[in-house]
């Protein structure tokens, strides 16, 4: 993965050869030299030679402080040629470091949620190191840039540093949320995915969550949802952040008052991507839980039915419950039906679809029912069908086995 984009005039950066001994010294004089074009030119050779190595990165890493030092020369090209650098340094920069072993482990965990317990021991050193060389100053300068490359090689920065647990607090402290929900609202598309995927790695942290809310960022999150792919991995950041934002009462609010707020979810939830869906379903459903007369009407109005029908056949277990759930509160009665009805989903979708105003809803919410219920029925068959194929006779009941005595 490269850092960035090819600024204009540079030379082919492709390549990714190990670097000798002789090559790497040039590359250290040249960054250190103090002479901007020979600093820029050992920046690019940096960059091209750390875009898919990792070894290379290791062994390049000295260059961090004379590239940070670079960001502060004034002049764009030389900025964009050190940034670049940067951000290929830091891709990807994984490894074992004995000394941050006595950072908790439950705390660098959430840079790795779904690893084992160990794996937590991963840590990205060369993005530490850039934070700890004083990069975050003048990137807050170029996310705030009218230099749109500047701007948009600052919210990638951003993104990359903000994935190691220990910037996190470094970052936040910074004074870069805003800017980043900045950027959200007036950045270029890309410049809006990389602050999306910034916001989001900083909101694993509390108070981090609670900086992002004050500043009603809710009204940016929801017209980046209407104009990405639905599928892509940053509508998948994006909803994920906004689910954490529901579970307050503020970031309800916002959502319910912003145009086409609650719509945008609903759409999430039939066109996202499996893990979009997850988070669409479980924010519509905190939605409902906190205050199901104030938002069950307003979730209704939006034809969430048929996505909802469709995630408790065809979703992840966790969006099945939630869909199972959240339907059981959209149906009109607030309490629990007696047991000689039970909630079926038949039952819980019929009463819903009794009180839909919009035949139009209606309609399709039946099919999708109606749908579903094939679908499901199906499913049953095939189940009893492979049951049928594996069952061995000391499987059956006795009355139902054939004599195993000779009838001789």
């Amino acid at each position: 993965m490269d850092g960035g984009k090819e600024s204009p005039g540079t030379r082919d950066c492709r390549g990714d050869g190990r670097v000798s001994a002789a090559e790497l010294q040039g590359i250290m004089e040249g960054v250190m030299s103090g002479v901007e074009e020979m600093q820029s030119q050992a920046a690019l050779d940096i960059r091209r030679l750390t875009k898919t190595s990792s070894r290379n990165r290791r062994q390049l890493s000295a260059a961090v402080p004379p590239l940070v030092a670079m960001l502060r020369s004034g002049r764009a090209s030389t900025c964009e040629a050190a940034i670049l650098a940067l951000l290929n340094l830091a891709v990807k920069d994984e490894r074992r470091n004995i000394h941050f072993v006595r950072f908790k482990l439950l705390s660098v965990a959430e840079d790795f949620p779904s690893s084992r317990p160990e794996a937590a021991m991963v840590l990205t050193q060369n993005k530490i190191s850039i934070v700890e060389a004083g990069a975050l100053e003048p990137l807050l300068v170029f996310l705030d840039s009218t230099n749109s490359c500047l701007r948009e090689y600052a919210a990638a920065s951003f993104f990359t540093l903000s994935a190691s647990y220990v910037n996190k607090t470094r970052i936040s402290a910074s004074g870069a949320i805003p800017l980043l929900i900045k950027v959200l609202e007036y950045g270029s598309q890309q410049a809006k995915v990389d602050s999306i995927a910034a916001l989001h790695n900083l909101s694993l942290i509390n108070d981090n969550l609670k900086t992002i809310l004050a500043l009603n960022p809710i009204p940016h999150m929801i017209n980046f949802l209407k104009t990405c792919k639905k599928s892509s991995k940053s509508a998948e950041k994006c909803c994920a952040l906004l689910e954490s934002l529901i579970s307050f009462n503020e970031g309800r609010q916002a959502l319910t008052a912003e145009e086409g707020g609650v719509l945008t979810v609903v759409e999430i939830l039939e066109e996202g991507s499996s893990p979009s869906r997850e988070h669409s379903v479980g924010a519509l459903l905190t939605m409902c839980e906190s205050d199901r007369s104030r938002y069950k009407g307003l979730i209704l109005k939006e034809g969430a039915i048929p996505g909802l029908l469709e995630l408790t056949v065809q979703g992840t277990p966790t969006s099945q419950a939630k869909a199972h759930r959240l339907l059981e509160l959209l149906r009109d009665s607030p309490y629990q039906r007696s047991k000689l009805k039970p909630d079926t989903l038949e039952n819980i979708v019929s009463s819903i679809v009794s009180k839909i105003e919009c035949e139009e809803q209606a309609g399709k919410a039946k099919k999708m029912l109606a749908e579903m219920i094939q679908i499901s029925m199906e499913q049953s068959l095939r189940h009893l069908q492979r049951r049928a194929l594996v069952c061995t006779p000391k499987d059956l009941p006795p009355g139902n086995r054939r004599s195993e005595v000779s009838s001789k």
